[in-house]
């Protein structure tokens, strides 16, 4: 009887436990988003949201604030980098699962973990002393003699190439979420049942066709939440990017020009926020980004769900 109550109270405390430890991740989100608010207070009574949302006046000699710049910047970078790490993280995963011998597995596969380890301001630094001058050297400009000669492209590589643009800063974020795609793409195509594949080979199927038609499918969702969890990374990136994009507050037109996301933003103005208005904007500005993100993970969580649904049944 004394063993069976002492059990009864163990699963009580550990039931406790646990829902208190999830419970506290609701009370953070609330916490944040309510300090956000507040201290945004001034500026949302003053500039409302329509008006800051879109507005690309940024002057803190006017005290006149709009996040419109600062959101684009953060979509144009962040989408460039997905172009270019997707692809290249899914090639990665292809190759270390279906095509590398066992003996470079391992040491690929420690690579992609140190390179999801390296902190942020390491990939800044070696961004604006490496990079950046091998993007305005060589790059940029072989970038506007080919692509920026066309009549439509032409558009995207006006200016002058300095390295310290759009293109330098997505390119050191599609570097730092490589890995994250990468390694949870590796994990989903393992997953993948051996003998579907075997089969597929027994029938004459290419490697080529076992990983578009068998490995590629069965695994989609798992790549799509490694897609996700690269989106959130690259939305939130402040340090790296802070180093090669500048803080130039408008709609920059060329991937050549330098821009502002909102991390840049926050970064480089919040030490010099010197009136009261100028800081509830910045404050402003991060509950932009808070919702910003908390949408578009919770659009892409819904579109996994519902793919989840169509394929399990």
């Amino acid at each position: 009887m004394a063993t069976a109550q002492k059990k009864n109270i163990l699963d009580l405390s550990f039931s406790l436990i646990t829902a208190l430890a999830s419970l506290s991740i609701i009370f953070i989100i609330i916490g944040i988003f309510w300090i956000l608010v507040r201290e945004s207070s001034l500026a949302i009574n003053k500039f409302g949201i329509i008006d800051f949302l879109f507005s690309t006046e940024w002057n803190p000699v006017k005290e006149l604030f709009g996040a419109a710049t600062n959101i684009y910047g953060t979509f144009i970078t962040t989408a460039l980098a997905l172009l270019f790490a997707v692809p290249t993280a899914i090639g990665i995963a292809i190759f270390v699962t279906e095509v590398a011998p066992n003996f470079l597995k391992g040491p690929i596969g420690i690579a992609i973990e140190l390179l999801a380890a390296i902190p942020s301001i390491i990939y800044g630094m070696w961004g604006l002393f490496t990079l950046a001058p091998i993007m305005s050297r060589h790059i940029e400009p072989f970038l506007q003699r080919t692509f920026g000669k066309l009549p439509v492209l032409e558009v995207l590589f006006r200016g002058t190439p300095l390295g310290i643009d759009i293109l330098t800063a997505s390119v050191i974020l599609s570097i730092m979420i490589i890995p994250f795609t990468a390694s949870i793409a590796r994990d989903s195509f393992n997953l993948t049942p051996a003998v579907v594949k075997e089969s597929a080979y027994a029938l004459g199927a290419t490697q080529w066709e076992v990983v578009k038609n068998i490995v590629l499918p069965y695994s989609k969702l798992g790549v799509f939440g490694g897609i996700v969890l690269s989106l959130g990374r690259a939305l939130g990136e402040t340090m790296a990017v802070a180093f090669v994009l500048g803080n130039n507050h408008k709609i920059a037109t060329s991937f050549l020009d330098a821009a502002a996301t909102i991390t840049v933003t926050l970064a480089n103005e919040f030490t010099e926020a010197d009136s009261d208005i100028y800081l509830s904007s910045l404050y402003y500005l991060a509950l932009v980004l808070f919702v910003m993100s908390f949408i578009v993970l919770a659009i892409a969580k819904l579109m996994l769900i519902r793919a989840e649904k169509k394929y399990s049944r």
